[in-house]
């Protein structure tokens, strides 16, 4: 099993979207909370700078992913675990199934959140971000390194992921994926082998997977 972080395993993603927005719109290109999940949810910050500099057509503020991460980092204290998906890791570890996590955000943001949640211990050496491929999502790169590294073909894996982005990631590495619903519309997900709304109907398609 290969975990999305953001909006996967913590329910982080409004919160980061929202500040993003907020960045965006006093750098001169206005955003909307939904805009900002529409464009850039599932992505790494740099492929976000790429797009919207296009948008803009000038560069961003060099400080705007220091202020992001300070705002996104003050808000992680009050920061939860999506509903559910503690359960979820409890019943993979008690049957066996090794599990990873894969995301666009840093190491320093990973771990924040996951120490944030509790997290941290359940996946201490099994993370894999943006940051240690050339090429983040939608391209494969970054889950077909964590299959390499924790030893198994892509084939044999299955991804839980909550974007577009990271849904085309999977697909492109040819892994079966989870399109998790809960935020996202399910239309923008429905290249994912399945998709589903609840976190604790998860269990029940990794048997079915």
């Amino acid at each position: 099993m290969i975990f999305d972080n953001d909006g996967v395993l913590v329910d982080s993603e409004r919160l980061a979207n929202g500040i993003l927005a907020e960045l965006l719109t006093e750098a001169g290109l206005p955003y909307t909370f939904e805009e900002a999940v529409r464009d850039f949810m599932g992505g790494s910050m740099a492929s976000m700078r790429t797009m919207a500099e296009a948008k803009l057509g000038s560069p961003l503020p060099a400080d705007l992913e220091d202020r992001y991460h300070e705002r996104l980092f003050a808000g992680f204290a009050r920061l939860e675990p999506i509903p559910g998906v503690r359960e979820v890791l409890d019943q993979l570890d008690a049957e066996g199934i090794r599990y990873c996590l894969a995301s666009s955000g840093t190491h320093r943001r990973i771990h924040t959140a996951l120490t944030a949640v509790g997290f941290w211990d359940r996946f201490e050496g099994r993370i894999f971000s943006s940051e240690d491929v050339a090429h983040g999502k939608p391209a494969p790169d970054l889950f077909l390194h964590a299959a390499a590294t924790m030893g198994v073909a892509p084939a044999g894996c299955v991804v839980v992921e909550d974007s577009p982005l990271g849904v085309a990631a999977a697909n492109a590495a040819g892994m079966r994926v989870f399109g998790f619903a809960a935020m996202t519309d399910p239309a923008k997900l429905a290249t994912a082998t399945q998709v589903f709304h609840k976190m604790t109907d998860l269990p029940e398609l990794i048997h079915q997977a």
